[in-house]
C-alpha cells in the first residue's frame, strides 16, 4: 500500500487563520482552536464597535455645537438650534456644524442670524 498524503486545504485554512491572529498574545496566536475562537470574538467586536464609533462621533459633534451655542448665547439650547435649522431648510450635518463651531465661529453667528430672521 502506498502512503497517502493529506491535502493542502486544511493547512491553507490554518495558515490564513494564523496570519489573522498572529498579533494576538499567548495561546490566542498559537493554538488553532483558540485562534478560531479569538477570531470570532475579534470580528464580532469590530462589527459592534463600528456602530459605537458612529454614535461616539455624533455625541462629540453635538457636545461641541452645544458648547459654542451656550458660550455665545446664540440660542438657549442645542435642540432649538437644530429645530430652527430644519425649519429654515439650512441642512448642514452635525459634523460640518461642529467644524464651523471650532474653526470659524463668526460663520456660525451668521448662520444663527439667518435662522432668527
Amino acid at each position: 500500500m502506498t502512503r497517502i498524503k493529506r491535502g493542502y486545504i486544511a493547512r491553507r485554512r490554518r495558515t490564513k487563520l494564523h496570519l489573522f491572529s498572529s498579533s494576538f498574545q499567548g495561546a490566542h496566536s498559537r493554538l488553532t482552536r483558540t485562534m478560531t475562537q479569538q477570531r470570532i470574538r475579534a470580528l464580532g467586536s469590530a462589527r459592534r464597535d463600528r456602530g459605537k464609533r458612529k454614535r461616539d462621533f455624533r455625541r462629540l459633534w453635538i457636545t461641541r455645537i452645544n458648547v459654542v451655542i451656550h458660550e455665545t448665547e446664540v440660542f438657549y439650547s442645542y435642540n432649538r438650534f437644530i429645530h430652527n435649522l430644519y425649519k429654515k431648510q439650512l441642512l448642514l450635518n452635525r459634523k460640518i456644524h461642529a467644524q464651523i463651531a471650532l474653526l470659524n465661529r463668526s460663520c456660525l453667528y451668521t448662520i444663527s442670524n439667518e435662522i432668527k430672521k
